[in-house]
């Protein structure tokens, strides 16, 4: 698939341009210069041309290791991936010396490049448009990403590149790399959360693992080590990570996607938009996986945020597995593991024995064993129970224990089916579903967990009633 990377300053409109072309809203916009960091690849479409779209960091002249140094680094790496590349200006703003610097550097790469002067919807976008002839970079293209103006004309002159590429007999398409899928795909989509990850023609979506956390628990580095490769960028300030980014990946032959995400703060600390929306993104990507790695600093492990991070993940359905990070830190490590599993038992009954994995992202330890648990939840979490066995399982344990009685009158239990999986669902049929107490569904639902073997994975428990065709209609 043909690759065109979006290059520029920050603040010119790249990730607005990205968004609309991709017809997602995947990269945060902000007024504020910078908000881009990491480099992020979707499936755009722009009539009838079809190619993948990478967003990148603004370039800045700094070559140090200061956070800019790092943005610049991730955009050199994001270009190294293209086939094309788009370099976007801020025509309103007129050329800059950064516009003059960085024309100049992509002029002595090897890739063609196409040059955007955005913003030409207003009379002094429009006047300075003249100026970009200077850069060298051939006709720039009079464009507004916010409001679809120029897309005609930046369809003509990327149209050749692209049949180029679908041309040329040496292309072949990578067969290890799949679409990056969007985070606002749905069920109803295509994302792949239906009861089946299975297509029709018999071939296996890959696994969507979103990485949450609190800010600065290692979250990037965990990626980084497992790709084998210094994909997100990185550092010790918080807070590094601000976009939810999806990358294809493969692990023993099978196929997956991990999702990094922003750190998650306390509800009532974050007050800036931008952070609201980094926050919304990471608890979609939650929403959207089929299975979550909590990243935990082991040295401050289970403080009350990661517990409600966890009782959300657990609330909207998904698998979890505790990625206790930084281990080798740590000096008392069965005092901490103790104390893990005591406070995950006080705040989260309603699941038992939660996979955790003691790891060190940075020294790449035990990540092996990381992905054993994930892979483990996985199977848990797409178990299905036979019907058969499930309804002599009810037998047995409502003649151990029956439920209460309504109005004087036995509330007969008649029949259980799994409804549903990932997570396991189940459905039972009762005559008065209403008069059954929340402690005899806990009763089932621990009695469903020990007996058929869930541990560490949400059940749901429906409870429903047969009409009574002779009641009156």
């Amino acid at each position: 698939m043909f690759k065109l990377a979006i290059i520029g300053r920050p603040n010119v409109g790249k990730s607005t341009l990205f968004n609309k072309l991709t017809g997602k809203r995947l990269a945060i916009v902000d007024d504020r210069p910078g908000i881009t960091r990491d480099w992020q690849k979707a499936r755009a479409t722009l009539y009838d041309l079809e190619f993948d779209l990478i967003d990148t960091a603004g370039l800045e002249e700094e070559f140090n290791d200061s956070i800019e140094g790092r943005m610049r680094k991730q955009t050199e790496h994001a270009l190294g991936n293209a086939d094309m590349a788009l370099m976007v200006i801020d025509a309103r703003d007129g050329l800059t010396p950064v516009d003059r610097h960085f024309a100049d550097w992509l002029r002595r790469q090897d890739i063609p490049v196409i040059l955007a002067a955005n913003k030409c919807d207003t009379k002094i976008g429009r006047e300075n448009l003249f100026e970009a002839y200077e850069l060298g970079l051939g006709e720039p293209i009079a464009i507004s990403a916010e409001h679809g103006l120029g897309y005609g004309d930046l369809h003509e002159a990327l149209k050749p590149h692209v049949e180029q590429h679908k041309d040329d007999p040496l292309e072949t398409e990578d067969k290890d790399e799949d679409e990056t899928p969007g985070l606002d795909y749905d069920e109803d989509s295509g994302f792949g959360f239906g009861d089946e990850d299975i297509e029709e023609q018999g071939v296996e979506k890959p696994i969507k693992i979103a990485i949450v956390g609190r800010p600065n628990v290692g979250k990037s580095t965990l990626v980084n080590a497992l790709l084998g490769e210094h994909r997100m960028m990185t550092g010790p300030e918080a807070g590094i990570t601000r976009d939810a980014v999806s990358i294809p990946w493969e692990y023993q032959g099978r196929k997956l996607t991990l999702v990094d995400t922003a750190g998650l703060r306390k509800r009532a600390k974050i007050t800036d938009a931008m952070e609201k929306d980094m926050a919304h993104d990471a608890l979609r990507a939650i929403r959207l996986a089929q299975v979550v790695v909590l990243v935990l600093d082991a040295n401050q492990a289970m403080e009350r945020q990661d517990l409600t991070i966890a009782d959300h993940v657990i609330r909207e359905g998904r698998a979890l597995v505790i990625a206790m990070n930084k281990w080798d830190d740590v000096d008392d490590r069965k005092d901490t593991l103790e104390e893990l599993e005591y406070k995950l038992g006080k705040s989260l009954p309603q699941v038992k024995r939660l996979p955790v994995a003691t790891i060190s992202a940075l020294h790449n330890k035990r990540l092996d064993t990381l992905m054993a648990r994930v892979f483990d939840i996985y199977e848990l979490w797409n178990r299905r129970v036979p019907t058969a066995k499930l309804n002599r399982w009810l037998s047995m344990m409502v003649s151990h224990h029956p439920p209460p009685l309504s109005q004087g009158r036995q509330n007969k239990v008649r029949y259980m089916t799994q409804i549903k999986a990932r997570p396991p669902s189940f459905a039972i049929w009762v005559s008065k579903p209403k008069d059954v107490p929340d402690s005899y569904e806990k009763y089932l639902t621990n009695g469903l967990r020990d007996d058929f073997d869930l541990p560490g994975v949400p059940i749901r428990l429906f409870l429903r009633t047969s009409k009574n065709p002779y009641s009156k209609q």
